[in-house]
């Protein structure tokens, strides 16, 4: 497997975070992580991004520990749900910043700011763009090291219908481009057609790890959502 995911947990106080929770992703799988705001969703994948750390548990990235940030840092790449970008710089020097940490080359920036259709925002500021060119900045700097892994928090978070065919779109491509992706939504209604599996948290535990016709055929939906 890609991912192994071993007894994690995170808690805050009695009633938020994560449960002690494992579960293991094989290479090119393309996960929903479902489940309402607050469920523990998006402290599973800052966890597993490496930007705040479990109470309890461990995690392997091709058999590495997640603890070994050196070994693994060009493995994941994470789109928060607010994009962690210097918002009064341009969306060239935002990206030719990350290239440096990333220690990827610039001509990666042209690439993928050509590959997302943002090209002619690359010399705007970024605090002068749309919600919906944000987030493509924001997945441009996750993509610069090219990982195998790609972990988006709510990426379609506030945008308009529009957009979040837009944003999916990119999910599909990147997953058929061999990328194995999990991200998270509140929706669930939307993801029938592009998760290979969904998994469901409430309420800090997993309640159901399956395929999207398992998930649609089971009362979990209606017991949640209803």
């Amino acid at each position: 497997m890609q991912i192994d995911v071993r007894h994690l947990s995170k808690r805050y106080d009695q009633e938020r975070g994560l449960l002690p929770t494992s579960f293991q992703v094989s290479k090119g799988e393309l996960i929903a992580v479902v489940g309402h705001n607050g469920a523990g969703k998006s402290t599973l994948l800052k966890m597993l991004a490496n930007w705040i750390p479990p109470n309890s548990g461990q995690v392997l990235i091709d058999g590495i520990d997640l603890k070994n940030r050196t070994a693994v840092v060009k493995k994941i790449g994470f789109v928060p749900e607010v994009p962690n970008l210097f918002d009064l710089f341009s969306v060239d020097y935002n990206l030719k910043l990350f290239a440096v940490l990333f220690q990827a080359p610039f001509k990666r920036v042209d690439d993928i700011l050509d590959e997302l259709d943002i090209l002619p925002f690359r010399k705007a500021r970024v605090h002068m763009l749309s919600k919906g060119l944000k987030q493509r900045v924001s997945i441009a700097r996750a993509l610069l090291a090219d990982p195998p892994i790609l972990l988006f928090d709510e990426p379609t978070s506030g945008l308009d219908f529009d957009m979040t065919k837009e944003i999916y779109k990119l999910l599909a491509a990147m997953h058929k481009a061999g990328k194995t992706i999990i991200f998270t939504t509140h929706r669930p209604e939307e993801i029938k057609s592009l998760a290979t599996r969904i998994m469901v948290i409430h309420e800090g535990s997993v309640v159901f790890d399956g395929t999207p016709q398992k998930y649609f055929e089971s009362d979990i939906h209606d017991r949640l959502y209803a």
